[in-house]
């Protein structure tokens, strides 16, 4: 196991561990008044690589690379890193039905890398020509553990629970994604300017989570005042 590997699987652990969210039961309730959360995620470190050598498959998986392990774009924003807040009991609507969300095998990666989904159905596909193993973990424990052998395999399981959920091919021992499972409508991935904005938040004090799988959690109180919104830079930094 690389060093890279092992630290990835160290902070999917402790990311469970710290900032899975409880059990809680969210009820959709009026908002009435609601305040908003926004900012940009930045880190302004030197940016940390990984040597990929695909041992196989080569002419689907292409060939050696450094990839880097965090999307920093210009002004230092981050990628794909996620916020949420954690402990809100009632609230905004869901985001309207749409199509199951979907974890994609494509060219030995998986797409996307980074996703926020409500507790529920998954799909997963496999959209390569190759043998891939899907192996989803809630921290040590499976979630699910796929074999897709199949170009156009499409297979639904279920997350049923919060939680920080690590994903791995057996099959392809670089792929890694990341998956959180929340309990509530309240939360943002930021695009590549880094921006993210979470709205129609009822009044009060919370606890706001932002992570970036290889930087790991951060958490901070935020207070969110009626028909305002509180603005939070968050620099991530290195462990």
């Amino acid at each position: 196991m690389t060093k890279h590997r092992f630290l990835s699987k160290f902070l999917g652990t402790a990311a469970v561990m710290m900032i899975a969210p409880p059990a809680l039961s969210y009820e959709v309730s009026a908002v009435t008044g609601g305040g908003s959360i926004e900012g940009v995620i930045v880190y302004r470190g030197d940016v940390p690589t990984t040597k990929i050598i695909p041992t196989k498959d080569v002419e689907v998986c292409g060939q050696p690379r450094d990839e880097p392990l965090i999307r920093v774009g210009a002004d230092q924003a981050v990628e794909s890193a996620v916020v949420y807040l954690v402990d809100v009991a009632s609230g905004k609507e869901w985001p309207a039905p749409g199509k199951t969300p979907e974890l994609n095998n494509l060219k030995c990666r998986f797409e996307p890398q980074v996703q926020v989904i409500a507790a529920g159905p998954l799909d997963v596909i496999n959209s390569d020509p190759v043998l891939h193993n899907t192996h989803g973990f809630y921290g040590k424990r499976t979630a699910f553990n796929l074999a897709l052998p199949n170009k156009g395999q499409r297979i639904p399981v279920e997350l049923p629970r919060p939680g920080t959920v690590r994903i791995d091919c057996d099959a392809h021992g670089w792929m890694e994604g990341w998956i959180y499972v929340v309990d509530n409508p309240y939360y943002a991935v930021t695009g590549a300017d880094g921006k993210f904005s979470i709205t129609d938040i009822p009044p009060g004090d919370y606890k706001l989570v932002a992570v970036q799988p290889f930087i790991g959690p951060i958490e901070m109180p935020v207070k969110v005042e009626g028909g305002k919104a509180t603005k939070f830079d968050i620099e991530l930094k290195k462990k």
